[in-house]
């Protein structure tokens, strides 16, 4: 299947008799990944029991080959669900309004005593001013401030990676939000900010922004935004510039060329920045 950027998906028709249905077993390929998360297969598994439990729009689990036992690598087998991912819009107002309500409607459940607890992607590492940015001051003020302790938070299940190209569409309407196997208890914010920072990368800060005003709307007063998580979540992919994501091609997008990616990452922070 195309999108995958760190896994092998496979999308596999079964048949008994006159029944077909199609599942897809994602086998987790990248061997530094294993080797530093050893339990991705039983962390995406048990992430899909508890969204499915909760009512939420994804695959339903099947099975887990948590060591690779039978196919060599460690690995998930789950339904599939119809739809596509969809990153130009004709409609974006809704567009926008079906991502905000599928995350709030994920933060709405309950995680507490989840296993996995959220963590930064880079804790510990050493973070500088990228070279490649043309807005050196509002970089080293945003990794001024995530240095900082996290802001107070209502923790609540995230997906860790919520982005357009997790969620699919199917005749106008969200089908189902698939990739879990970062999902964990943790602040709603960083999720908000990773679809932000993603819309900003896509189309510019603009959506962006409107989505996080859509998103205020669907999750209600039980949301707090604070521009912390927006910082944390463009700095946790320091150092390395921009770059178009590999989902983008596999879903038609056109090339996006690098010098705009390194200005929409600016602009974004700046204007983050601008919101202190």
């Amino acid at each position: 299947m195309p999108g995958a950027t760190s896994s092998r998906l496979d999308d596999i028709e079964l048949e008994d008799g006159t029944v077909r249905r199609h599942v897809v077993l994602r086998r987790f390929t990248d061997e530094k990944w294993v080797k530093r998360e050893p339990d991705l297969a039983v962390h995406e598994g048990v992430c899909l029991q508890h969204a499915k439990r909760a009512g939420l729009p994804v695959p339903a689990a099947i099975a887990v080959d948590a060591r690779g036992d039978d196919c060599g690598v460690p690995a998930t087998l789950v339904e599939k669900i119809d739809g596509a991912v969809v990153l130009e819009p004709k409609d974006r107002r809704h567009w926008l309004r079906g991502l905000a309500e599928s995350g709030a409607q994920i933060h709405r459940v309950e995680a507490s005593g989840f296993r996995w607890k959220y963590r930064r992607y880079n804790e510990g590492a050493q973070l500088s001013v990228p070279a490649w940015s043309k807005q050196p001051d509002a970089w080293k003020r945003a990794i001024e401030i995530v240095q900082r302790p996290a802001p107070p938070y209502r923790e609540c299940f995230i997906h860790r990676d919520f982005h357009p190209s997790n969620v699919l569409w199917q005749n106008g309407t969200v089908s189902g939000v698939v990739d879990w196997v970062n999902g964990c208890r943790g602040p709603a914010g960083i999720d908000v900010s990773w679809c932000r920072h993603n819309l900003a990368n896509l189309h510019g800060v603009g959506i962006a922004d409107e989505f996080l005003s859509a998103y205020i709307d669907a999750a209600g007063p039980e949301f707090d935004y604070d521009p912390y998580w927006d910082l944390m979540s463009v700095v946790e992919l320091l150092p390395g510039p921009p770059t178009m994501y590999d989902g983008w091609r596999a879903a038609g997008l056109t090339p996006i060329k690098s010098a705009t990616m390194r200005k929409r990452a600016d602009d974004y922070v700046a204007s983050v920045i601008d919101r202190l």
